[in-house]
């Protein structure tokens, strides 16, 4: 793994939630440390209520992390555009946050431990 990343489990349990309702909720998430960014806390697919996510064409492509592909989140209110990535086939080194997903903290999207 490269030297400028670091996934480890984060402590305790944690929340995602967009515009008030809860999307999930995970004892089991990791957080990745990256040179030059935020930590970023990614939640099992698994504990997240995909129905509620919708899948986009938007790519992004990390050298360390590889190409990520994004979801939007649909609330009754409003829909949060490419506010949550995961990459499903991870670089070596970054094979743990496979099947992860992650959120952009905006608006009324947030990610809290609980």
């Amino acid at each position: 793994m490269s030297d400028d990343i670091r996934i480890r489990p984060a402590e305790g349990t944690w929340v995602v939630r967009a515009g008030g309702a809860v999307l999930g909720e995970s004892a089991n998430a990791l957080e990745l440390s990256e040179k030059g960014h935020a930590e970023v806390i990614y939640f099992p697919r698994a504990d997240i209520a995909m129905a509620l996510l919708d899948r986009t064409d938007h790519t992004t492509t990390c050298p360390r992390k590889g190409t990520a592909n994004y979801f939007s989140i649909m609330s009754k209110s409003k829909t949060y555009e490419n506010a949550a990535w995961t990459y499903e086939d991870p670089k070596a080194g970054a094979e743990r946050i496979a099947g992860y997903i992650a959120f952009y903290e905006q608006d009324e999207v947030m990610v809290e431990q609980l």
